[in-house]
């Protein structure tokens, strides 16, 4: 059969598995090709005895024993050849992939070295071009060097040229160097021109121009791809940190001081079991568990660790210096505190003060003859200024008590001598007004001894002087009694650390903002300092002392003027110097938001019964609302405790807000809601803030004198009271006879044995002296007349309304209730 016909035979012309596809000779075997599903294999053609396969090996011979049962010699020799047939196909694929391997690695090898040769050849071309460069500048620098320099002068004539051999003409030095700049200063413009361009031929021989990478850069890059070529990846190192922890925080914040991805903060989170957004907030100990979670390190901190800034230092010895002493004037109102402290400063506060009283702190600093510095303090005396005398006790070392001679110990006397010995300072006792012809000193230091204040003159430990503000008798004996009671206290303070005071005054000034009157206690306050004080913080942006004169820092017991708040701060807070405006502004925000929660704790009612209990006395107690404006904090302050004390369990007064500063719209508006009065104390509204209070009625009122402010708002809340009622007894009458009319009922035939009867009294029914009833008359009549009123001893008839429960011998009083109008005490 010849190729043909073997092509007939078994080849169909088409691409279906199990088909013949191809018939070739191999020496004298006929053999077919033939696609099957899985395999291509090459078989022998039937009939073909003692045909090879192709790959050379003698035939197989089929075992009679292992050949199944159907299958003919012929096809298990078959089956056998094609699979000998396609385990040589799979070696020599195995073979194949080795070698486009073994190809592959040597191509990537190649590459590298080719991109090693062209950065060694950037290197050595950048190392010339540099070397050229230097070279040609150190040309220039010797030409220019050489046209500087002098012409030599000619020794001998220069010899002829030779004519015979003719010369090109030499272009002139001016013209070379002409023409050397040009090229010179067209290069690198053309070079800038030009590098931002990247042509076909700089992109393949990677001669790009311009910037060039670093050898450091290169190295890393040629790094990285080895380990990628290689299969590698350097495994990034995990980096501890320590994260703090307040007691709340939000994902966000949480993922960004541990350095990690938000993503998976929150997928760590729903592992846990909480659903969070990066907004939300989660509490300390779930966020424990996710710092640990990631290998962080958790330290704890708490809201209150904020103001671990400002904590006390102790300060050594070799630090410490001497400090002025601070010295309180204390007192009774009216007993010459400011008249003497205007003596000894020769100056005049007094003149200026509102009804001659002191109303607020002062605080001055004063140089003696003999050089040595005090600082005063000038507390008022008036009863309701309790709060401004013992913050004057709490930061002084020396408390001078001044008593008037002419009126002795008083109450707020004994308030200041309380307050004295609770802050533990020593006491001077000034008797004041000894000029006056009823004074009497011994009668001062005699009711002294009530107060268990025993003076020297009475062999006490208690310094006295007699004094007199009008005739300066006594004033330099109480400057030396002050000297030498701080020269035993040794007062001492480190000037050269953070500077800390107490506020004694705040108030809101027109122009200069929120104003703090500060007495510095340890270190030194310099203009630029970022401090806090209370809920408040700011810079120091100027300091004024007592003369209005501007300094540039204040040391220790100095008081000083400090401009720079960021709002009024409550009078006796405490002013600490930090370090930055961030923990500043932390620390008086956390101190704003402790001081809010016990304000809304302590309004709050914590049960049911408390809040039921609560709302009955607010329906039973009127209350006088006020908003109240003062010039400094401390009054307003003053005013608003001696305010809480009016009232009653009828009334009380309310202060819906107080502050310092000029009244303006926002207190008109408050005020007209409320329908409350504004208090103004030495303040005025401006006048926007009158318009708007003439056009919505909100009463305004000034004063200047604290206990006429007082006065006024008791008058007002005594309106409030609900008037006595008080009963008045006019008469008594007894019945003699009942009598019953028709259309009337029974009427009473009385005698009026007491006082007088009146048709409009009450009357009370009396039965063997008992109450039986209450009420009014319907009737009174004089025989057959209807009279408003029957006098004593004369007979009458009267019928009770809505009762006819009468009876012979029963008793008729008669009464008339009429309003008493109470007041507060």
């Amino acid at each position: 059969m010849s190729d043909t016909d073997g092509k007939k035979t078994l080849g169909l012309g088409g691409k279906r598995p199990g088909q013949v596809k191809q018939s070739f000779s191999h020496g004298r075997t006929k053999s077919v090709v033939v696609e099957t599903k899985r395999k291509r294999v090459v078989v022998p053609k039937p009939g073909a005895q003692g045909a090879a396969p192709a790959t050379g090996k003698p035939p197989v011979k089929s075992d009679p024993a292992k050949r199944p049962a159907g299958i003919t010699d012929a096809e298990m020799e078959r089956r056998l050849k094609a699979l000998q047939a396609a385990k040589a196909r799979e070696t020599e694929e195995q073979a194949r992939r080795e070698a486009e391997e073994r190809a592959r690695e040597e191509e990537r090898q190649r590459r590298r070295d080719e991109q090693e040769a062209r950065e060694r050849e950037e290197r050595e071309r950048e190392a010339a071009l540099k070397a050229r460069e230097e070279e040609e500048a150190r040309a220039a620098e010797a030409a220019a060097r050489a046209e500087a320099a002098p012409p030599p002068k000619a020794a001998e004539p220069a010899p002829a040229p030779d004519r015979a051999r003719p010369q090109s003409p030499q272009p002139t030095p001016r013209k070379v160097d002409r023409d050397k700049d040009r090229d010179s200063k067209s290069k690198p413009r053309e070079a800038g021109r030009r590098s931002g361009k990247l042509t076909l031929n700089e992109a393949l021989s990677g001669d790009a121009g311009g910037r060039q990478r670093s050898l450091a850069a290169m190295k890393r890059k040629q790094e990285r791809a080895r380990q990628k070529a290689m299969g590698q990846s350097a495994p990034r190192e995990k980096v501890t940190r320590e994260v703090r922890l307040p007691e709340t925080i939000v994902v966000q914040e949480l993922a960004n001081r541990m350095a990690e991805r938000v993503a998976d903060v929150v997928k760590a989170l729903m592992n846990m079991g909480i659903m969070a957004t990066m907004n939300q907030t989660i509490d300390a100990d779930t966020a424990e568990l996710v710092i640990e979670e990631f290998g962080h390190k958790v330290i704890r901190v708490s809201d209150s660790d904020v103001e671990q800034v400002i904590e006390q230092v102790e300060d050594t010895p070799e630090a410490l210096q001497p400090r002025p002493p601070i010295i309180t004037i204390m007192g009774h109102v009216d007993h010459g505190k400011t008249s003497l402290l205007d003596a000894i400063r020769e100056a005049n506060v007094v003149s200026g003060e509102a009804g001659g009283i002191t109303q607020h702190i002062g605080a001055y600093q004063v140089t003696t003859e003999s050089g040595a510095v005090l600082s005063f303090l000038d507390t008022p005396g008036h009863a309701a200024f309790t709060s401004m005398r013992a913050r004057g006790a709490n930061v002084t070392d020396i408390v001078v008590l001044v008593v008037a001679a002419d009126d002795s110990v008083m109450p707020q006397t004994v308030e200041a001598i309380n307050h004295a010995k609770a802050a533990g300072v020593p006491m001077i006792v000034a008797i004041n007004k000894c000029d006056k012809p009823q004074a009497d000193a011994n009668r001062v230091r005699t009711e002294l001894l009530q107060h268990e204040v025993v003076v020297e003159a009475m062999s006490g430990d208690v310094q006295d002087v007699e004094v007199s503000a009008i005739t300066r008798q006594g004033l330099d004996e109480l400057l030396e009694a002050i000297a030498l009671q701080a020269e035993i206290l040794e007062l001492q303070a480190n000037p050269d650390r953070a500077a800390m005071g107490a506020v004694i005054e705040a108030k809101l000034d027109i122009g200069r903002g929120p104003v703090a009157t500060v007495l510095v206690q340890h270190g030194t306050l310099r203009r630029g300092d970022i401090f806090v004080v209370g809920e408040q913080w700011g810079k120091v942006r100027a300091l004024i002392n007592d003369k209005g004169e501007r300094v540039d820092a204040a040391g220790p017991s100095v008081p000083v003027e400090v401009l720079g708040l960021n709002g009024t701060p409550e009078a006796g807070d405490v002013l600490n110097v930090v370090e930055t405006e961030a923990q500043a502004r932390e620390i008086a925000s956390y101190r704003e938001n402790l001081a809010k929660e016990k304000r809304a704790a302590a309004g709050a009612a914590t049960t049911l019964e408390q809040l039921m209990a609560k709302a009955k006395a607010d329906e039973s107690v009127a209350e006088l609302p006020v908003l109240v404006k003062a010039d400094v904090q401390g009054s307003a302050e003053a005013i608003v405790q001696a305010l809480e004390k009016v009232g009653n369990e009828e009334v009380r007064v309310r202060v819906l807000h107080s502050g310092v500063g000029a009244i303006t719209d926002s207190d008109v508006g408050l005020a007209e809601a409320s329908g409350a009065p504004i208090l103004g104390f030495n303040v005025r509204a401006n006048a926007s803030a009158r318009n708007s209070a003439n056009q919505k009625g909100v009463e305004l009122r000034y004063y200047s004198i604290i206990y006429d402010l007082i006065d006024d708002i008791k008058a007002a809340a005594s309106g409030l009271l609900s008037a006595e009622i008080r009963e008045k007894y006019i008469g008594y009458a007894e019945i003699r006879e009942v009598f019953k009319v028709s259309g009337v009922g029974k009427v009473a035939g009385c005698l009026v044995t007491e006082g007088i009867a009146r048709r409009s009294a009450g009357v009370r029914l009396l039965r063997d002296d008992v109450v039986i009833h209450e009420g009014t008359l319907k009737t009174l009549k004089r025989f057959k007349d209807e009279v408003k009123e029957v006098q004593s001893g004369q007979e009458c008839g009267m019928a009770f309304e809505n009762y006819e429960d009468i009876r012979q011998g029963d008793v008729i009083e008669i009464f008339e209730r009429e309003e008493v109008e109470r007041s507060l005490a």
